[in-house]
């Protein structure tokens, strides 16, 4: 493998990373996250983005299921 096929395929990782963090951001803003929040539970992909938004939708301010979540 040349190491332009090695480049190649490390930018593609990150735009696959890239588009899994927005997907992530994206649900979270969608399941009532303030943007800010929505970013900081994306980026930490062991977070289960069910169970959060299921916080939320029990009535879990989005602060505090945070806080559970991380």
């Amino acid at each position: 493998m040349s190491t332009l096929d090695i480049e190649q395929q490390l930018r593609q990782l990150e735009t696959d990373e890239e588009r899994v963090l927005q997907w992530r951001r994206d649900a979270l803003e969608q399941a009532g996250y303030p943007s800010r929040l929505a970013l900081k539970l994306a980026l930490r992909t062991e977070v289960d983005l069910h169970l959060a938004s299921e916080l939320l939708r029990r009535g879990c301010p989005a602060d505090t299921a945070v806080q559970i979540l991380l």
